[in-house]
């Protein structure tokens, strides 16, 4: 959309809102200006005069829309309002639905007043949020598109270290392939506390960088801030599957066990590993009972897979169990 076009659908929106009766309308055609360049002043100082002018039942009618163009409005008319903790956290979800838009290069999210007084569990969550659809980030373009959202990061973090926060915002660097971002609040986070979730946010990134004996460094870290933690026993035990070390594998999902007896994805981890290991029928039965229950279809393939490359299994049960993958 070139300039004109934008001031065009901008002076269209006014007219909407004046004499139409649309305000709803004119928000629309004003998101699509700012879709068009998020960095641009005018559409947001036509949403604040729309906002002045239309007062409570603007925001009564953008509530009831719930479209993507009402909430991004919202998030706009929550800053205005000095609501900042709201306005990231409406922000990262338009940003999880269509990253392939730069919103937070709007005025408003690189502002002093914003940076100054949005909390660190808000913006942790509104990068949560970002990632909430499982959309491709780690592209230059996309790296491009969140560079405000890394100032914001830098600022907030500095500003106010909590470390669960910051653990918490690590993940959104680290999805954009911005790793030495996702280290560096990792550090912040260990200048104020060590805490597990900044060891498993250290872990996931030198997993994902395919570093897995880092990766095990670390998850052995978190485990000894927070040793009864079944989790915790099982991201280890994936790691040095991964490594091709299942018998530590298979003991680290044995401790796990200790604290969690029921939980399925460990129980199906252990007769994967067991299977793998020992080529025992009995234990690729087990796992075989206990795919249906994991939700993660990922990990319950991969966990397939590792069984099933175990020693002189019976080809009829491999079969089954290579069926669950392919149903």
């Amino acid at each position: 959309m070139s300039n004109q076009s934008v001031a065009a659908g901008i002076s269209l929106a006014r007219v909407m809102a004046h004499c139409g009766g649309s305000p709803v309308g004119a928000v629309e055609l004003l998101v699509r200006a700012i879709a068009a360049t998020p960095s641009a002043p005018e559409p947001y100082a036509a949403l604040a005069e729309l906002r002045q002018d239309q007062g409570p039942e603007l925001k009564r009618s953008l509530e009831a829309e719930g479209s993507l163009s009402a909430v991004l409005a919202q998030a706009y008319l929550m800053f205005l309002e000095g609501d900042m903790d709201n306005a990231v956290m409406t922000l990262g979800s338009v940003t999880g639905v269509r990253p392939d838009v730069a919103w937070g290069a709007a005025p408003w999210f690189g502002d002093a007043r914003f940076l100054d007084e949005v909390s660190a569990e808000a913006l942790a969550e509104g990068c949560l949020r970002t990632l909430d659809y499982g959309h491709d980030l780690d592209t230059d373009e996309m790296r491009d598109r969140f560079a405000p959202w890394f100032h914001a990061l830098d600022v907030v973090s500095e500003r106010s270290p909590v470390p669960e926060s910051l653990a918490a915002m690590a993940r959104l660097p680290r999805a954009c392939g911005r790793y030495e971002l996702s280290f560096a609040l990792c550090d912040r986070a260990d200048g104020v506390e060590r805490v597990m979730w900044t060891a498993v946010a250290r872990a996931a990134t030198w997993r994902m960088m395919g570093d897995l004996d880092q990766a095990a460094q670390a998850y052995e870290s978190a485990l000894l801030l927070d040793p009864a933690n079944w989790s915790l026993h099982l991201d280890l035990a994936d790691v040095r599957a991964e490594q091709g070390d299942f018998a530590a594998a298979a003991n680290l999902v044995e401790q796990g066990l200790e604290h969690e007896p029921e939980e399925v994805s460990l129980r199906a981890a252990g007769a994967a590993y067991r299977t793998r290991l020992s080529g025992s029928p009995d234990d690729l039965r087990a796992l075989i009972a206990l795919a249906p229950q994991l939700a993660n279809t990922t990990y319950r393939n991969l966990l397939i897979d590792y069984a099933c490359a175990g020693p002189r299994l019976p080809r009829k049960l491999v079969a089954e169990a290579r069926g669950i993958s392919k149903g």
